[in-house]
């Protein structure tokens, strides 16, 4: 499986499953974009990482939440490269809270960053990839787009919004030579986590639901993102890849 010649992006591509997906792609033969808003040092570590692996890489910064930020990351990209190949949309971002207790900036905030910033990235990367006759869009999504998870609501509707928005771009964008697929993870052991305020009682129970017995890695999800974008994966198209272990099997 080989990927050499292929240039990425990977929103948050500095941390967890970002982090993972970028050497992942990196170790397939991919040159890599490595998109932080907040944290720098983590993005530069993994673009590090990723050139000792023999290829390119570069960090840029942009906050995937506001249009404007998207045009001159692509801005920027088109002058390096002309464009991307490959696009995982994984940045994400969500408040915490009940849905009766959400206030109007917490659903913005949540949405834009995880549902609109995957439609936004697309328009900009899908022309410049029919251009280059070939191109792949992978979206992260989670099990909370279909299953009711504790002050979850903001960020599952996005996740929903995600695959839904998955099919509608793969439809679009099929017959252009531009596939588009999403993965779904249940609970990964990212920081992430830290921000439920029942972590500890999630990671146990999640331990115990999970048949294959084993908490999810980020390397699990960016191995799956990765042969999505092979040709292994050429007839795959609109999907949502589930990475659960089995813990959504049971009832």
């Amino acid at each position: 499986m080989t990927l050499a010649g292929k240039v990425a992006l990977v929103t948050g591509g500095g941390r967890g499953i970002g982090r993972a997906t970028s050497l992942r792609l990196a170790e397939a033969g991919a040159d890599v974009y490595v998109n932080y808003f907040r944290n720098r040092e983590p993005a530069e570590q993994t673009a590090e990482e990723i050139r000792a692996r023999g290829v390119r890489s570069w960090t840029v910064r942009a906050n995937v939440g506001d249009p404007a930020a998207i045009e001159g990351l692509f801005a920027q990209i088109s002058d390096t490269t002309g464009g991307v190949d490959i696009l995982v949309s994984n940045a994400a971002s969500g408040v915490l809270r009940p849905a009766l207790d959400l206030e109007v900036k917490h659903w913005d905030w949540t949405l834009n960053i995880n549902a609109r910033a995957m439609l936004l990235l697309a328009q900009q990367a899908a022309p410049r990839m029919i251009e280059r006759g070939w191109g792949c869009i992978v979206g992260v999504s989670s099990l909370g787009s279909h299953l009711v998870l504790d002050n979850y609501a903001a960020v599952g509707i996005s996740k929903a919004a995600i695959e839904t928005l998955t099919r509608y771009l793969a439809a679009e964008l099929a017959p252009k030579g531009v596939r588009v697929n999403a993965v779904s993870g249940s609970y990964v052991e990212t920081d992430a986590l830290k921000h439920f305020p029942n972590r500890e009682e999630m990671l146990r129970a999640a331990r115990e639901r999970t048949p294959t017995g084993k908490m999810l890695e980020p390397d699990d999800l960016a191995r799956v993102i990765v042969f999505l974008c092979s040709e292994a994966a050429e007839q795959i198209c609109g999907q949502t890849i589930v990475v659960d272990g089995g813990y959504s099997l049971l009832a």
